[in-house]
Order: C-alpha cells, then sequence, then structure tokens
C-alpha cells in the first residue's frame, strides 16, 4: 500500500475519532507540533530506523509527548507505533492536518514578496484572496521574502500558482524575443 494512502486512511480514523469525542482543536494543535518536531533530524531518523526497537521509541515518545498531548493524540501515536507504521507519523501528521484544512474550508496560501511587506497590506491581500472566489472561506497567508524575484509577488495556493514577479515578466519578455524575428540593422 502506498504512503500516501496509509497516511490518508490513519488521518481519516484519527479526526473520525476527534470528532466523536470533540476535541478536534487539540489534537490538530498536538498535530502542529508533532510536525514541527519531526523536522528535528534525529527524531525523524529516529522513527525511520528499523534497527531501534520499538519499546525504545515508546520510551521517546513518553519523554516527548505524553505530558504534552491530549490523551487521544498519544494514544494514536502509540498505536500507529505499535503497529510498526512509525516510518509514516510524518506524512500521518500532514495528512492529518490538510483533512482538517479541508473540512474547516481552510486555504493555505504561500504570499512570495521581493521586500519585507507592512501589516496592512498582508491584511488586505488576505481580505481579497477571502472575496476571491479562488479560495475557502478562510486564509491561512504565508509570507516568504525572496529577492531573487526582483518585484512584485507570486501567490502559491492549492494547484494554482500566480506569478506576477518582476523575474517572471523579464522572463516572459526574454523568450519573447528569442523567439521573434527581428532584423538586425548593423
Amino acid at each position: 500500500m502506498s504512503i500516501t494512502r496509509i497516511a490518508s486512511r490513519y488521518a481519516k480514523s484519527l479526526i473520525d475519532l476527534a470528532k466523536e469525542q470533540g476535541n478536534v482543536e487539540t489534537v490538530v494543535e498536538d498535530f502542529k507540533y508533532f510536525n514541527e518536531a519531526t523536522k528535528n533530524r534525529d527524531l525523524l531518523l529516529l522513527l525511520k530506523s528499523p534497527i531501534i526497537n520499538v519499546s525504545k521509541k515508546q520510551q521517546v515518545f513518553d519523554a516527548l509527548f505524553k505530558d504534552k498531548f491530549s490523551e487521544l493524540s498519544f494514544a494514536f501515536l502509540s498505536i500507529v507505533l505499535n503497529k510498526g507504521r512509525e516510518k509514516q507519523l510524518p506524512e500521518i501528521a500532514t495528512e492529518f492536518l490538510e483533512q482538517y484544512k479541508r473540512m474547516k474550508h481552510i486555504s493555505t496560501v504561500k504570499l512570495i514578496t521581493a521586500t519585507t511587506l507592512s501589516a496592512e497590506t498582508i491584511s488586505k491581500i488576505k481580505q481579497r484572496l477571502v472575496a476571491s472566489e479562488a479560495t475557502d472561506d478562510h486564509v491561512e497567508l504565508e509570507v516568504e521574502v525572496d529577492p531573487n524575484i526582483l518585484g512584485g509577488f507570486v501567490l502559491d495556493f492549492g494547484d494554482r500558482l500566480y506569478d506576477a514577479s518582476v523575474a517572471h515578466q523579464l522572463e516572459a519578455l526574454k523568450k519573447e524575443f528569442t523567439k521573434s524575428d527581428y532584423i538586425n540593422a548593423m
């Protein structure tokens, strides 16, 4: 079975159980924390290691998550660990958060600009995105600064990319000039 399918099934089971118990928001916060924790190389290697036995991994989970996570979140992690699926936990956590966003109609939009924007400008952009039909009812905006785009902005959300950067426009002009016939005046 593919990792995507495994992650989707486990995530759906967790979200259904969290809805049933009425603590979806708590579990979401736990898995946001877990997602950040798996960015630590050592924890990721521990999860992926076939050499380290389950009891040792459970001890690490106890130390890291038992007191911080809700009972449901910690029990879920333990079940996945005991089923031998700990290698897929990062993907399961990511899929769980994606399913939560779909359930709550939240679009994640990445905004890339050449310079840092003011909070007021970011707020206006967010309002325009919410008002548009391209996004869901709520928008989660991730802002990134990349001086390589020279100016303008890039919006990336879902399967869409809107590139209004100066670098993109210059590249389009370059392609246009190289493919068009012109007279070399010498």
